[in-house]
């Protein structure tokens, strides 16, 4: 566990251990639930497809492709819960892949194909 006070900034960082160095990796949704098995009742949306959900929450430039940085403040819920866990969905994709949803940065809503 990671102790911390109410509305301090909170810094993460996730890094990609690949042998491959042509990979880059994107912080797509992340949430917060007082459970740490259940990220589906109770929860705290942070960012969803690469978008800010929380206006605490900011991705923060990386020295290297294979890492991501993000950070908020911190939460509680209401004052019955005591921890707030952390669920984050990564992406990793090729380095310099533009047309790659890890270079679309912020994506409202998915385009749906045409086809039938």
């Amino acid at each position: 566990p990671y102790y911390v006070d109410m509305n301090q900034n909170l810094f993460l960082q996730a890094s990609l251990h690949s042998s491959d160095q042509n990979l880059t990796v994107f912080v797509d949704t992340c949430v917060a639930s007082p459970n740490s098995s259940d990220f589906r009742t109770l929860v705290y949306e942070l960012s969803k497809s690469g978008c800010a959900s929380d206006s605490t929450y900011s991705l923060f430039p990386s020295p290297r492709s294979d890492i991501a940085r993000f950070g908020f403040n911190a939460f509680s819920f209401v004052n019955r819960f005591p921890s707030v866990f952390l669920r984050c969905e990564l992406l990793v994709c090729r380095y310099h892949d533009f047309p790659s949803r890890c270079y679309q940065g912020c994506v409202s809503r998915f385009r749906r194909n045409a086809d039938s």
